[in-house]
């Protein structure tokens, strides 16, 4: 016969261990904080910025041109990352690392049809961030007529270090909230199958369910400290109608 639960008997497994539910979600929030705080290194971004235009600007602004420097952007942000660039920036900034690990901390992006690029470097030190950011556009801006023939670059904003630089990463928020999501759902589980696996006796209600009969009564357990004082008498096991 196949078994069924209902929602009223899912909320009394819940409210019944709701102790352990909380304490299992408080750890594991207690846990991700104390990880994030003391066992991950920080890491902080930097970005600078430069825009593609034409060398000579016309009085007239011609579509087609802003067309073709958008397209050509595509092409920039491939040669900003290849050895060509990265192995300049190593070379000026005598940094102790291959060109693709560098490569790997400089992300280059611009909006949607935007002659503006951004150049975003992601270290655990500000100050390097901003170097390798600020040193990676000005390699670029110098080398890019080599390698495309053209001069229309131009350095729009450079990467500056704030007097109290803000990591991006680690989020202590989004690590908890996700330690409390976790933890709840562990809790709630963990309290469902001890209430599987849990198949002793503890009230007239499990007897009901366990042998379906009604109770009809319960013996009180006597002591010597309950002697003449029923009222201190605790309940014995139930007795089933018949036995």
């Amino acid at each position: 016969m196949e078994e069924t639960i209902s929602l009223q008997e899912i909320f009394l497994v819940i409210k019944k261990r709701v102790k352990l539910i909380i304490a299992i979600t408080l750890a594991a929030i207690l846990v991700s904080a104390l990880i994030t705080l003391f066992l991950f290194t920080p890491k902080y971004e930097a970005s600078s910025q430069f825009i593609v235009s034409q060398s000579e600007p016309s009085q007239e602004l011609n579509f087609n041109d802003i067309r073709t420097n958008v397209e050509m952007i595509n092409t920039y942000n491939v040669i900003i990352t290849s050895p060509a660039i990265i192995d300049q920036v190593i070379e000026k900034l005598d940094l102790n690392m291959s060109n693709g690990a560098l490569a790997s901390k400089i992300n280059v992006a611009n909006a949607q049809s935007s002659q503006v690029v951004n150049v975003t470097v992601t270290d655990t030190d500000p100050a390097v961030a901003a170097n390798i950011a600020n040193t990676t556009v000005e390699v670029f801006k110098e080398s890019v007529p080599t390698y495309m023939n053209v001069d229309n670059v131009s350095i729009l904003s450079a990467a500056v270090v704030s007097d109290d630089p803000t990591p991006v990463s680690p989020s202590v928020t989004l690590n908890i909230a996700i330690a409390f999501v976790l933890g709840l759902m562990i809790g709630v589980g963990l309290a469902f199958l001890l209430e599987y696996f849990d198949t002793t006796i503890k009230t007239e209600e499990d007897i009901e369910k366990l042998l379906d009969t009604p109770v009809m009564g319960v013996i009180p357990t006597m002591n010597a400290n309950t002697t003449g004082n029923p009222s201190r008498a605790k309940k014995g096991r139930g007795v089933r109608n018949g036995a």
